[in-house]
């Protein structure tokens, strides 16, 4: 009987494991999606993500409103 509980357990945990991100995990991403969008444009809101599973694959989509571009020249 305890072993049986265990085994699904288990399952159970490694089936939520895939399914997506938790709260925690989906907020640091977040963060450091806005922290690289920083970099590249002058944002006017903060990103929000997406993720959708198909075909075993987690396809993940990042959008937010930006007001320009920020250009740079690399460095010789």
């Amino acid at each position: 009987m305890r072993e049986q509980i265990t085994k699904t357990r288990l399952t159970r945990m490694l089936a939520e494991d895939k399914e997506g991100l938790n709260p925690e995990t989906a907020q640091a991403a977040l963060l450091d999606f806005q922290r690289v969008a920083n970099e590249y444009f002058e944002t006017e809101s903060k990103p929000k993500m997406l993720t959708q599973k198909e075909n075993g694959l987690i396809s993940v989509t990042v959008t937010f409103r930006a007001v320009r571009v920020k250009n740079f020249t690399k460095l010789k």
